[in-house]
């Protein structure tokens, strides 16, 4: 059962991971470095660094982005400080599928709108801060 439940996650979440794939190849043009850790691509490289390492909004850079089974980020030392982070977020693409971007959009949104912070207070970057000392 456990095998199932787990392929059922994959394919849940494989649309956003999908996205994130054809975001690295249209962004690192093929100098992207892919490994694959504990059932998640991890994808990092140059021209990857140099399109996160930019003004995003609230954000002054992002140093690791997470789209369903795949994480982009600047480097593979990135990839090792976020990484429990980031697991999380994997977690919540498995529970979300489909809707976790627009759900996590809609949460930056709302705060946007209310003078909040669209970012640290999203409840899905909450979840993963909260979380993230103890593991997943």
């Amino acid at each position: 059962m456990n095998r199932l439940k787990r392929s059922a996650a994959y394919a849940w979440a494989s649309p956003n991971t999908l996205l994130g794939i054809l975001l690295a190849l249209i962004v690192g043009r093929g100098t992207n470095q892919w490994v694959w850790v504990d059932g998640v691509l991890e994808i990092s490289g140059p021209k990857l660094a140099s399109w996160l390492n930019r003004p995003w909004g609230a954000l002054s850079s992002i140093t690791a982005i997470t789209f369903g089974h795949a994480v982009l980020a600047q480097s593979r030392e990135a990839h090792d400080s976020t990484r429990t982070h980031e697991r999380i977020h994997v977690h919540q693409y498995e529970r979300w599928g489909p809707a976790f971007i627009p759900a996590y959009l809609g949460a930056s949104g709302y705060l946007w709108l209310r003078g909040r912070d669209c970012y640290r207070e999203n409840p899905f970057e909450k979840e993963a801060y909260e979380n993230e000392k103890g593991g997943v």
